[in-house]
């Protein structure tokens, strides 16, 4: 806009009395003293221009009420602006504003007031004339600090103050008693001062990024705060009476603060369990905790046992042959600290053979000390792989390795390569384990490094480590959710939220195993995690069991499980294996499982259609045993015929489209190659699922690899492939070309990443395949949890086998004995309703069951909920 069209647009808004004018975006440099004559303006909006300052007949406007000046060059304020005394709304984001005059006291009828982005280094007492502000915003300038009249402004309703220098807050920040929403984040606050906690009407409060070591116990007073913001500061605690907010805070951020006194089991937790523990810490006593784990771990026969049982007793006579550890075997070993107090240690000796180590993930934890064992008669340790192993499961947890010298024959270990790749090596001990040699020197460095983990003498509310205590004492090998409920109730935890809390956290911790997401396992609470783990490998050594390839049914559970230890807990137990992978039910088979690291080492015959396949390779730095046998018990609903699966592979198939999914544990990789009309589709099904179970490994490093489509590389055996990662940078940086190295032609980047399309397929909320094999496994599941409950209220109403029989003769007309010959009435149910199962008939079945027991409850409702 010229000058002269400004002037005539003044001229006329003056003559015909305008209230709101709008000159926006016309790239203005000045204004004219004649806007002075614009008294009736009530809006003027002048925002986007390059106004670089404003007349002093820009006081003259007394009617305004709302002034925009958004994103234009001024450096300063005219002191007319004073003058503006009916103005509500003053917005001046993004201008080179370094001062501010005294007058801008005056505008006693100021409500909002913007100056985010400007060049701000003080503000001037005058602010607090401003009685009625409600919304003061300052984002983004160079305040160090604010005056104290800050106080003053007690309409405040929200104050911005984020990006900015402030290193302190004035004291008299707590008279803002209207505040309720309050940003400070990204300045340099080492403190707070305890008036913050009379803003009793504070809603947000963020406070990310910034410098603070510490909290006011004042912060406990903000009753109607919802979010406080804390990511990224120096905090080492919290005080206790931040769970006070216990009530109302539904948002608390923690990531990036040391908080060493914040057990690691709740540090990562949602606020509730956060709150939770300070809250039970503010109303009762603090006890420490000194209590950590060792782990054991190494081949099988390498000493492993022996030393755990000299560890804790020095004078124990080892036997010719000691006998191998099955799954874990758990130990306590007790050393007195320097303060007094007794050090408890968990001895976790972990079995050696393959078979272990799926398992084993779910107890190498971190916050641990590990031992890794190796047997000086053996040249095989690969001490590389159980270091690698040890540093994906427990986060970097120390480690030291153990050279078991047998018959004193030296154990050769080249700790200098160790040490350059593993800087959590802390020592390498020799010790002949039947001598004793060298047994103090380990004893001193396993005290020594598990007594500086850092939880070590975590404050603890008393109340749990009573009832950690009480646990200890439990001789049995697990307990139902109403007993633990009443032992806290015992110990004056009554509130049913805070009992589940404590179980997550001795959960967590490895106290014991309590699964409270888990429909079947919620109901237990399994205080000795090494008798289950001992009943799961009774399954996965079974002779029958492997000499099935993995293949098991309910009757050979009830068979391996017959121990009264056990049979009480069968559904649990195998509900145990599923959740840690270890095995599937068979689709359409109730009661037949499969455990995939079992199944048939070779690799069936079948065929296979190699145009027009989507190829994708994983290319793993170290690869961790079980990825593939996890995958196969995760997308077990679409094997193929239920058949096409061995040991390190399977088919999938839906929709006519197949993917065949092979492991090469030598080469640490896994093909995948999809062929058929949803080929895309499919292919993110598996990089989905895949990348669930990477997710699961702590730093697992893999490259994800696309074949080259060059002329040359097209349809061979072994075309030059890329790293995906590689090329998404690539194409990032407007890099749209690259070379392939067996025909050195260029290739497009883009066609590369689009032949497989996984940038689109990996956040398609959409994928049908995807919701089909979500709904298929929780189908699964569901079918097999009814079917249970069936098997339960069947057995219920019918007390003994000739009861049954008889129902089975006169409602169903066939004899019992020709289905099963067992006497044990869980397995003749099972084989009941699987032989109904298999003919169609189990309709019929429960039919037959409801009509001769019409007053049955439970068998009418699974009638109902089986829509049968």
């Amino acid at each position: 806009m010229t000058e002269e069209e400004l002037l005539q647009v003044i001229e006329q808004a003056a003559a015909e009395g305008w209230t709101e004018l709008d000159l926006s975006g016309n790239e203005l440099t000045a204004l004219p003293p004649e806007i002075g004559q614009l008294t009736n303006l009530q809006y003027l909006h002048l925002s986007y221009n390059q106004l670089s300052s404003l007349p002093e007949e820009f006081g003259q406007l007394t009617n305004l009420q709302f002034l925009y000046l958004l994103e234009n060059q001024l450096s300063t304020l005219p002191a007319e602006i004073g003058q503006l005394r009916k103005l509500q709304c003053l917005y001046l984001r993004r201008n080179q504003l370094s001062i501010l005059p005294e007058e801008i006291g005056q505008l006693t009828n100021l409500q909002s007031l913007y100056l985010n982005e400007n060049q701000l280094s003080t503000l001037p007492a005058e602010f607090g004339q401003l009685r009625k502000l409600q919304c003061f915003y300052l984002r983004r300038n160079q305040l160090s600090s604010l005056p104290e009249e800050i106080g003053q402004l007690t309409n405040l309703q929200s104050l911005y103050l984020n990006e900015n220098q402030l290193s302190t807050l004035p004291p008299e920040i707590g008279q803002l008693s209207n505040l309720q929403y309050l940003h400070l984040s990204y300045n340099q606050l080492s403190s707070l001062p305890p008036e913050i906690g009379q803003l009793s009407n504070l809603q947000y409060l963020h406070l990310s990024y910034n410098q603070l070591s510490s909290l006011p116990e004042e912060i406990g007073q903000l009753t109607n705060l919802q979010s406080l913001y804390l990511r990224y500061n120096q905090l080492s605690s919290l005080p206790p009476e931040i769970g006070r907010l216990h009530s109302h805070l539904t948002e608390l951020t923690l990531d990036g603060n040391p908080l060493e006194s914040l057990p690691a089991e709740i540090r990562g937790k949602i606020s509730q369990v956060i709150l939770n523990f300070y809250k039970q810490k503010l109303e009762q006593t603090i006890n420490r905790l000194y209590e950590a784990k060792l782990l054991i771990i190494g081949e099988g026969g390498a000493g492993k046992t022996s030393l755990a049982k000299k560890i804790e007793d020095e004078n124990y006579k080892l036997k010719f042959n000691e006998e191998s550890t099955e799954g874990i075997d758990v130990i306590q070993w007790k050393f007195p600290l320097d303060n007094g107090k007794e050090f408890r240690v968990n001895i976790w000796d972990f079995g050696g053979q393959e078979i272990y180590h799926q398992t084993h993930q779910f107890f190498l934890t971190k916050r641990s000390l590990y031992a890794l064992v190796a047997d000086s008669r053996r040249e095989n340790t690969n001490f590389y792989w159980w270091m690698k192993v040890a540093e994906l499961l427990s986060d970097k947890s120390p480690i030291l390795v153990i050279k078991n010298e047998k018959q004193e024959r030296q154990c050769e270990v080249n700790e200098s390569q160790l040490r350059g790749e593993f800087n959590h090596l802390k020592e390498v001990l020799a010790t002949n384990v039947a001598t004793n040699r060298g047994l103090e020197d380990i004893k001193k460095n396993i005290q020594f490094h598990i007594s500086n983990l850092p939880h070590i003498g975590t404050e603890l509310p008393k109340t749990w480590v009573e009832i950690r205590s009480a646990i200890e004492k439990y001789s049995r090998n697990y307990i139902s959710r109403e007993e633990y409920y009443q032992l806290c109730q015992k110990h004056n935890l009554t509130d049913r939220e805070d009992m589940l809390y404590l179980s997550r956290f001795l959960h967590d911790l490895g106290v014991f195993l309590h699964f409270q997401d888990d429909s079947t396992l919620k109901h237990y609470v399994i205080l000795k995690p090494e008798w289950a783990t001992t009943s799961v490998y009774k399954i996965l050594d079974n002779k029958t069991v492997r000499e099935n390839l993995g293949c098991f049914n309910q009757e050979k559970l009830a068979e391996i499980w017959k121990d009264s230890q056990y049979s009480d807990m069968r559904d649990e137990l195998l509900q145990l294996m599923m959740r840690f992978k270890l095995c599937y039910q068979i689709p359409n088979r109730y009661g037949n499982y499969i455990a995939p690291q079992l199944l048939n080492i070779n690799e069936p015959e079948y065929n296979w259609d190699k145009s027009n396949n989507l190829i994708l390779r994983y290319k793993y730095e170290f690869m961790p045993k079980g990825i593939l046998t996890s995958f196969i018990v995760e997308t077990h609903p679409f094997i193929e015929e239920q058949k096409l699966v061995w040991r390190s592979g399977v088919i999938l198939n839906n929709h006519e489209t197949r993917a065949e999914v092979i492991e090469n544990y030598n080469q640490r990789e896994i093909k995948v190659r999809v062929s058929g009309n949803r080929k895309k589709e499919l292919l993110a099904v598996i990089t989905h699922e895949l990348g669930k179970i990477h997710r699961s490994f702590e730093r697992l490093q893999y490259e994800t690899l696309v074949p080259c489509n060059c002329q040359k590389c097209t349809g061979s055996e072994n075309p030059y492939s890329y790293d995906l990662e590689k090329l998404r940078k690539r194409l990032e940086n407007g890099r749209y070309q690259i070379e392939c190295d067996n025909s050195y032609e260029m290739v497009d980047v883009r066609r590369l990443i689009d032949d497989v399309n996984l940038w689109q397929i990996e956040n398609n909320k959409n994928n049908l395949l995807q919701q089909q094999l979500e709904e298929d496994r929780n189908l699964n599941f569901n079918r097999g949890q009814k079917l249970k409950e069936l098997r339960d209220a069947i057995i219920n109403a019918y007390p003994n086998k000739s009861n049954l029989k008889m129902m089975v003769r006169y409602e169903l007309d066939e004899n019992l004995d020709s289905i099963t010959t067992g006497e044990n009435m869980g397995v003749v149910v099972f084989e009941l309703i699987a032989w109904a199962e298999s003919l169609g008939k189990l309709q019929q079945l429960v039919k037959a069951a409801c009509e001769s027991n019409p007053g049955n409850s439970k068998l009418q409702r699974i009638k109902e909920e089986m829509s049968l």
